[in-house]
């Protein structure tokens, strides 16, 4: 059984930063991509960030370029997200997913395992 489980989530203000972690069990993604997204109130499950497992692949969502930045752990089966200058529409849901594909991708169909999710609140 995979699981993967978020953490790092809370309620921040405009201009702070959080840093989001998941950790995956089960099995191991040493070579598969894995990725983050996060879906607001009223709207769809929308891209964040991905990344390969070098870590020399990844691609963002253009409404996070130069403010987020995602990692990853082989070590540790884990990735992060760190988040920094947030906005008040940044407000969502944030979810962990993987992979077995060894390419990085922002199309939500192409995951494979999802975690349960972690609430980023950032307030005005």
């Amino acid at each position: 059984q995979v699981q993967l489980v978020e953490s790092g989530g809370g309620l921040v203000q405009a201009g702070g930063s959080l840093r989001l972690s998941c950790a995956a069990s089960g099995r191991t993604f040493s070579n598969g991509a894995m990725g983050w997204f996060r879906q607001a109130p009223g709207k769809e499950r929308g891209f964040v960030a991905a990344i390969s497992w070098s870590g020399n692949s990844r691609t963002y969502a253009d409404s996070v370029k130069g403010r987020f930045t995602v990692s990853r752990d082989n070590a540790k089966d884990s990735v992060y997200l760190q988040m920094n200058s947030l906005k008040p529409e940044d407000t969502a849901v944030y979810y962990c997913a993987a992979r077995n594909g060894v390419v990085v991708t922002t199309t939500r169909t192409s995951y494979d395992y999802w975690g349960q999710g972690t609430q980023v609140t950032v307030s005005s």
